[in-house]
């Protein structure tokens, strides 16, 4: 049946930023999928409450660690603990991330530094320390969540832009180290979503901008991502790689 191309059963997918928004929906349908999950950021009461949430009802194992991805030494110990706790990662999903706008004559060094670490370096960093033992199994998913704002851009998303843009040509070069591995790479690239991020540093007529430019009007849920990250994570997408799924609702359409 069609639907086996989304099985995940005895998979087991790790995701970062897997506590709230775009994460946690994402795992949570991994979950529903048959995947064991693994979900990591910096807040340890929203991980406990989120995990519940992504495991209810599935039957599926799951675990959490505390990390904050700008240490590059918490990244490391992310990949190791999900390894030791799990067996094995077979499912990346490179989701935290973070926005700081300033005008490229405001921004300062901490900004700018703390965003390519969370939005980019983690990314690299995380990807390097899991991909050796996808590699043993020959196959692995890979998939790092950019924005439309790596395509396009708006006023003070100087950092933000670079960082999503970066994503996609490294996902690009990634896809050709490892696919002869039997591990693909790819970049889903939301519009806009209704996640806390967005909305704490966008105004009333900012929102209203973004989804009067999609094609379909309005801003997306959370759980509009999960089919896209299924496809790309699951057999469905076996011969997807190297690519950025823009999910933007016509967006960039316009």
């Amino acid at each position: 049946m069609p639907t086996n191309l989304f099985d995940l059963t005895g998979r087991v997918a790790l995701v970062t930023g897997g506590n709230k928004g775009l994460g946690k929906a994402m795992a949570r349908g991994l979950a529903e999928a048959g995947a064991d999950i693994v979900i990591a950021s910096r807040n340890e009461d929203e991980l406990k409450s989120a995990l519940d949430e992504i495991l209810a009802g599935t039957g599926r194992r799951g675990a959490y660690c505390v990390t904050d991805v700008s240490v590059r030494e918490e990244v490391k110990k992310l990949a190791t603990f999900a390894i030791e706790k799990m067996g094995r990662v077979d499912v990346l999903v490179n989701n935290a991330g973070m926005n700081a706008p300033q005008a490229i004559d405001a921004i300062t060094d901490d900004t700018w530094d703390r965003v390519l670490e969370v939005n980019l370096s983690s990314v690299m960093a995380l990807t390097r320390e899991l991909v050796p033992q996808m590699k043993q199994r020959r196959w692995g998913r890979v998939v790092h969540i950019s924005s439309i704002m790596g395509q396009v851009s708006k006023e003070k998303r100087n950092v933000y832009s670079a960082t999503k843009a970066a994503l996609i040509g490294m996902s690009r070069a990634s896809a050709l180290d490892l696919g002869p591995h039997g591990i693909t790479v790819n970049c889903i690239a939301p519009g806009p979503f209704m996640t806390d991020m967005p909305m704490s540093v966008l105004s009333e007529p900012e929102k209203q901008a973004f989804a009067d430019r999609t094609a379909l009007g309005r801003w997306a849920q959370p759980s509009e991502l999960v089919g896209p990250v299924l496809m790309l994570c699951s057999e469905a997408g076996s011969y997807v790689t190297g690519h950025t799924l823009f999910v933007d609702g016509g967006y960039l359409a316009r």
